[in-house]
């Protein structure tokens, strides 16, 4: 069940706050040992939220949109008093004196924190393998990894951990695992949504969104996360819409683009083309125009990303030294040796591998070659989309070129790892929002993703059509048997 039919259990007294979060700490204990989707479980901030939440009903008092909700939240937000880890040894004993601008939302609207979940180390990766405390794993199938690097809040939603929960996205960490583990996952606009208390990684990149195993749930949760926060700079004042509302637009008459260039791709597997393009002639049959498109830059996207995203992690990431917070070693002579043994020791590869290319490429008599040449490919990247959407009024893409992958296949291989996200970047680059929603199983019986993208500030366009796929497909009441998923 979805947000709105909790709701009215709740609000009908058929079920009650601490109920429902039993019932999803019971999940967690039934299950979690083999997706390990969290790395701590707040079980007791949970049930005294639940319990300050019934016994307000039964006083009358008239409460929030998600009253009583059992909520996961990826371990890169600040948690007020709760572990931080970044799944990172740098962070492990990280406990934020403040609480994220998200979080805070999410509480003030009534959500009960379930739990932190597992991600790739500072959100480097595609498959939640560099985590420092162990991988996640996929619901479908425990051999598969669930994607990366909001991984864990992937797997927790489509476990039955949870009811919804929150990722950020990069360069399609909430959209690929999404793909992967058969959930919604949506990344809104840059800036739609606070970055305020999110541990920065590529600060122009970085966006926060919500998984669910509805639109009308992200739809729900985007609601309350977003709008104005005077505490980013990078974040729009634009006034926040219905988007609830907007799910019953009628679509007839909208025009869908089909990128060219991605259903061209190197890599794209023929049981996704196949899948995506059945889902494009469901919308078709819904009253849409399908019209091929060119964003002639849309695969230079990735090349673009790792030249932008390293780059601006070398800053972020150059405040973990040793002194102020977070590890320090204790095996050294000077602070010089201090700085370089804590930083080597609290790191993991994929995060000093993506430090190194960042620092060489903004480095004296490079930064011209690389990095400025990255940021005027951007800037095309962007424009291919604006011409794009000069003739349709929504883009559509499968999510990743394959479904979920087995563990170990792409850790010796960082460049084939870095493909997983082919087709979510170009969206990061330019800012767009994009969703990613089921849209059919492989012969493996794993969850295929299809990906929407809208212009800047259109996500009531975004969900509308999204919803309406979803409700005319209903592609998760017949989905094959699991190994966790039933």
């Amino acid at each position: 069940m979805g947000i709105a039919e909790w709701r009215g259990q709740l609000e009908r007294g058929e079920v009650s706050a601490r109920e429902l979060t039993d019932q999803h700490l019971a999940r967690i204990e039934a299950v979690d040992g083999t997706v390990h989707s969290f790395l701590e479980v707040t079980a007791e901030r949970a049930r005294a939220d639940a319990d300050r939440i019934d016994a307000a009903r039964a006083a009358g008092e008239s409460l929030p949109s998600l009253a009583g909700i059992p909520l996961a939240i990826k371990d890169n937000l600040c948690t007020k008093g709760i572990r931080t880890t970044c799944s990172s040894r740098m962070l492990e004993q990280f406990v934020p004196p403040y609480e994220s601008t998200v979080t805070e939302r999410l509480w003030q609207a009534g959500g009960v924190l379930i739990g932190k979940t597992n991600l790739d180390e500072f959100a480097m990766g595609s498959s939640t393998e560099t985590s420092a405390f162990g991988p996640s794993r996929n619901p479908w199938n425990p051999e598969r990894v669930p994607g990366g690097s909001s991984g864990g809040s992937a797997a927790a939603v489509a476990a039955g951990e949870c009811i919804a929960s929150l990722g950020s996205d990069t360069g399609g960490s909430i959209r690929q695992p999404a793909a992967f583990c058969g959930v919604v996952g949506l990344k809104p606009t840059y800036g739609r949504v606070s970055r305020w208390g999110l541990v920065a990684f590529a600060s122009s990149l970085d966006q926060v969104g919500p998984f669910s195993t509805s639109v009308a749930d992200a739809a729900e949760l985007l609601q309350v996360i977003a709008g104005e926060d005077r505490r980013d700079g990078t974040c729009l004042k634009a006034p926040v819409p219905d988007y609830t509302a907007a799910l019953q637009a009628p679509v007839k008459g909208l025009r869908v683009g089909l990128v060219k260039e991605c259903f061209e791709a190197d890599g794209l597997d023929p049981q996704v083309k196949a899948s995506v393009l059945a889902a494009a002639a469901q919308l078709e049959a819904l009253g849409c125009e399908l019209v091929e498109v060119s964003c002639p830059r849309f695969n230079d996207g990735i090349a673009t990303y790792y030249v932008i995203a390293p780059s601006e992690a070398s800053a972020n990431l150059a405040r973990y030294d040793g002194v102020k917070y977070g590890y320090r070693s204790g095996q050294a002579g000077s602070l010089a040796e201090m700085t370089a043994r804590s930083r080597a020791e609290g790191f993991g590869d994929e995060v000093q591998r993506r430090i190194l290319i960042g620092t060489y490429a903004l480095s004296a008599g490079y930064v011209d070659a690389y990095y400025k040449k990255a940021q005027q490919v951007r800037t095309l990247i962007r424009r291919d989309f604006d011409a794009a959407f000069t003739g349709v009024d929504v883009l559509l893409t499968p999510t990743s070129p394959t479904t979920a992958f087995r563990f170990g296949a792409h850790t010796d291989d960082p460049l084939a790892m870095y493909l997983a996200d082919l087709l979510t970047i170009p969206a990061n680059m330019a800012g767009l929002p994009a969703i990613s929603l089921p849209c059919g199983f492989d012969s493996a019986g794993l969850p295929i993703g299809l990906q929407l993208i809208t212009g800047v500030l259109e996500e009531p366009r975004l969900l509308q059509v999204a919803h309406h796929y979803e409700q005319a497909a209903l592609v998760m009441d017949s989905r094959p048997e699991a190994a966790l998923v039933a």
